[in-house]
């Protein structure tokens, strides 16, 4: 993504339930209004993700869960693994960050290509409904 060098898959150390519980508790806090899911490629990683949004999503359901992709919501729809995660979210962010098309005046996106979509609105319609321009 921003420095492919940087990134190396066999660092770090494992996920545990104390990681899970430690995102939640952040979550819960008043102050913070929801998750996001971001770089790497969260739908890359779904089984590792979906513990952690499922906890977060019984702790408080209230609250929104976005995540930014580089796929676009057909591609993440057509994957049954990528689905399960996409069904748990409520805005998606899609497509991938162009160079060519970014504008610093845009919300919530880096280029204007990327799409910002109510998931849970664009599962009951089978249309792809925006959240905003």
């Amino acid at each position: 993504c921003f420095n492919e060098e940087y990134q190396d898959f066999n660092a770090g150390k494992e996920w545990t339930q104390a990681e899970t519980d430690l995102v939640v508790s952040y979550v819960k806090n008043p102050t913070c209004s929801g998750l996001t899911l971001l770089g790497g490629e969260p739908f890359q990683n779904v089984q590792g993700l979906l513990p952690v949004v499922q906890a977060v999503r019984a702790a408080v359901p209230a609250k929104k869960i976005w995540a930014y992709s580089g796929y676009e919501i057909d591609d993440i729809l057509d994957d049954e693994l990528r689905s399960t995660l996409l069904h748990k979210i409520d805005i998606l962010v899609d497509g991938r960050f162009i160079e060519e098309l970014k504008d610093p005046a845009l919300r919530f996106r880096g280029s204007s290509n990327q799409r910002i979509i109510d998931v849970k609105k664009t599962l009951e319609t089978g249309e792809v409904v925006l959240a905003m321009e």
